[in-house]
């Protein structure tokens, strides 16, 4: 069992950033790939980006590449989100989750355990 809590979710206007957290607890934090993915009122959930268990490698979707940047902390069980240069198009609830493996996933039926998310709200 893992439990994902985000935070760092806010208002802010367009061309500002964000960064948020993802804490996980649980089972060895490190023996998981992790993902962001996203939901905007009205649509599916969408991949936003993904980092392997090291965080060597990391793979990220067309519309936030250059802006967003995942990382993790191995040490202190967190993953991140750096979003930078946001757009209103970027409002959402962010999620961030679990893979078992090695490198993560474009695909969300391959995460296992999921946050409760957190809104990110980005004003014109």
């Amino acid at each position: 069992q893992v439990q994902l809590v985000e935070s760092g979710g806010g208002l802010v206007q367009a061309g500002d950033s964000l960064r948020l957290s993802c804490a996980a607890s649980g089972r060895t934090f490190s023996s998981y790939a992790m993902g962001w993915f996203r939901q905007a009122p009205g649509k599916e959930r969408e991949f936003v980006a993904t980092i392997s268990r090291s965080g060597g490698s990391t793979y990220y979707a067309d519309s936030v590449k250059g802006r967003f940047t995942i990382s993790r902390d191995n040490a202190n069980n967190t993953v991140y989100l750096q979003m930078n240069s946001l757009k209103p198009e970027d409002t959402a609830v962010y999620y961030c989750a679990t893979n078992l493996g090695s490198y993560g996933s474009y695909w969300s039926h391959t995460y296992e355990y999921w946050g409760q998310g957190t809104q990110v709200t980005v004003s014109p």
